[in-house]
Formats: structure tokens, C-alpha cells, sequence
């Protein structure tokens, strides 16, 4: 990945990692694929690359991303799903040609269009987002329990209990910030 540009946060599922590419959105925002190259250098991750990306498709990522991240929201705490966002998801599903191929290995990969383009990905992405809010996979949405970053993501945990959208990241500032604030209410205690 090139200097300069924060690094990706990497998780099992699609369309929430996708939404991932926004964090600490209500903190201070970090936004992970500012240029078209970085989008491109995001799917190649996910198994969906692409042979190039302009601004235009760049937004038409961002507004997928926005889309997802409400819809999921949404789903997550029960309420209706935006009908601008559900509108969005149904767009770019539809505008693609990907199509599921399985691997030598028992395993599902994504097969873009012979001219691989970004619109093609984001059918793939928009499909997982409809598969995971629409409750056909096994787990549930949940919203992140970092004040900073209530990201929507898929808990698979065998409980359904997941606190955190990544351990490594927002749960450990909590459980970070809870320790010393901690030590600060108890000084002597602390070993």
C-alpha cells in the first residue's frame, strides 16, 4: 500500500468492510480510499479487480458505500430502510456483470465482466449488502459501540454478542481508555 494513505480495514465480510473504507465517522472521519487509485487497490484485496477507476465511478462507489452504511444502520437497530438508500443498492446491483464462479478449492469467487470496470465490483459489493440486510446469511447487524465509530457490521460471533466493529481497533481504544480512566479514579490500585 503507498505511504501517505491510511491503511484498509480488513474484515470477513464484504459490504460492511466496504463500509469500512469510512471509520470514525463520528469522530474524526478517516477516509480510506480517497482517489480513485485506492478504490481500485481495495478490490484487488476482495478478489475484485479492476483494470481502472475514474472520479465518476469513484463517487458512484462513495454513494454505494453511504448507502450501505445507512441501510445496514437501519436494519441494525430495526428501523425502516431509507428509501433513497435501498434505491442506490438496487442500482448499482443491477448495473453490473459479475457473475458467481466456484473454485477448484470449493470456494465462491467473483467473475467481473471481460472489461473488468469498477461497476462491475460494485454489483458484487451491492449484492452482499442486499444478502446480509435482507437477513439471508447466518448472523446479525450491529452498530459499533465506539461513540466514534458505530459502523454497521455483520456479527457471526456464535453468541451475537460482538461489541466492536474490530477488536484491534475500536475495542481496544475502549478497553484502552476504560483501563485508564481506571487508573486515574484508583491510583494505587493499578498493580
Amino acid at each position: 500500500m503507498p505511504a501517505g494513505f491510511p491503511d484498509f480495514r480488513l474484515g470477513n465480510v464484504l459490504a460492511t468492510s466496504f463500509t469500512g473504507t469510512l471509520s470514525e465517522r463520528h469522530g474524526n472521519a478517516v477516509e480510506r480510499i480517497p482517489t480513485p487509485q485506492r478504490l481500485v487497490d481495495w478490490l484487488a484485496v476482495y478478489g475484485l479487480a479492476v483494470d481502472s477507476c475514474t472520479t465518476a465511478q469513484l463517487d458512484l462507489a462513495r454513494e454505494l458505500r453511504e448507502s450501505i452504511h445507512a441501510a445496514a444502520t437501519a436494519a441494525a437497530i430495526q428501523a425502516p430502510l431509507p428509501a433513497s438508500a435501498v434505491q442506490v443498492i438496487n442500482d448499482r446491483s443491477v448495473h453490473g456483470r459479475a457473475a458467481a464462479v466456484l473454485t477448484p478449492e470449493g470456494e465462491r469467487r467473483w467473475r467481473l465482466g471481460s472489461a473488468s470496470c469498477v461497476e462491475d465490483a460494485l454489483s458484487v459489493i451491492a449484492a452482499d449488502a442486499i444478502s446480509i440486510i435482507a437477513g439471508e446469511r447466518d448472523g446479525r447487524l450491529a452498530l459499533c459501540a465506539s461513540p466514534t465509530c458505530q459502523a454497521a457490521f455483520f456479527d457471526t460471533s456464535q453468541s451475537r454478542t460482538r461489541k466492536w466493529c474490530d477488536m484491534n481497533t475500536c475495542g481496544n481504544r475502549q478497553k484502552k481508555a476504560r483501563f485508564h480512566a481506571n487508573r486515574r479514579k484508583n491510583p494505587g490500585s493499578a498493580e
